[in-house]
């Protein structure tokens, strides 16, 4: 079904867009060009996923053989083994009890070893690329963490204030761009999550997730904040009665209507 699962395909085409409109707005921005390094990462998770996803034929077979020549050597082994059943004892028996259970001890660890291999290789693979867009969101949201919605008075600032060189329009636009970058990296996580079955990578995405959509509430908040104070400065200006210049009356003109 097209629609239950994400296209990659789709999500690098949205990054582009996205990319597009943020060098139009902010040209030479820092923000551009974390989006474009985004656009990288998601071209090559779109390849890294593919690649999870298709079995490791070679790694497999190389797999099952070891584990075929295993086997052989143990039927070759006891087939060998001579039993002489008159020189039975107690203390002989459970040697080889000992020894059978040791056996099939070590057969068993070896065989599971080489049947999780190849999960356990894709699964370091992507938790490797998890780590990277980790990294992206927290460098989004350093760029958007001196954006502060607050008008500093110039009385109260200092030599450490951040300038606000954005109008409360820009400023709005920037924030959306960091909220949709980190919706979009979310995306590109859950990629990984829709190709593996790994329960360690699921939990890895999904904390990613968590940590997306917190920082996006974050920037939220200071869309708000913005979007509440230009809405009371819009009732301030409606309420405020227009500035009319005093009307001066005369003495002269004061006298002639008493006269009357």
């Amino acid at each position: 079904m097209p629609y239950r699962s994400l296209d990659p395909a789709k999500i690098l085409k949205t990054l582009t867009t996205l990319h597009a409109r943020i060098s139009e707005r902010f040209p030479k921005s820092g923000l551009a060009n974390v989006c474009e390094e985004l656009i990288q990462i998601a071209g090559q998770s779109q390849e890294r996923v593919a690649r999870i996803a298709t079995p490791n034929m070679p790694l497999r077979i190389a797999s099952w053989t070891i584990v075929a020549f295993g086997l052989c050597t143990l039927v070759y082994v006891a087939s060998i083994i001579e039993y002489k059943r008159e020189a039975e004892n107690l203390f002989g028996v459970l040697e080889g009890i000992d020894a059978l259970l040791n056996t099939v001890v070590l057969m068993g660890a070896g065989v599971f070893f080489l049947a999780t291999i190849e999960s356990r290789w894709k699964r370091q693979k992507a938790l490797d690329d998890l780590h990277q867009l980790r990294a992206i969101v927290h460098v989004i949201d350093m760029h958007q963490l001196t954006k502060d919605p607050r008008i500093v008075p110039e009385s109260h600032r200092t030599k450490s204030s951040p300038v606000h060189q954005l109008t409360p329009f820009q400023l709005t636009r920037y924030l959306d761009y960091c909220s949709e970058m980190l919706s979009l990296t979310a995306k590109i996580a859950a990629l990984y999550a829709q190709s593996a079955r790994d329960n360690t990578v699921l939990h890895a995405v999904s904390e990613l997730e968590t940590v997306s959509a917190n920082l996006s509430s974050k920037i939220w908040q200071k869309i708000t904040m913005i979007q509440s104070d230009e809405h009371a400065r819009d009732i301030r200006d409606t309420v405020r009665p227009p500035n009319r210049a005093p009307r001066i009356v005369s003495r002269a003109s004061t006298n002639e209507q008493d006269d009357r």
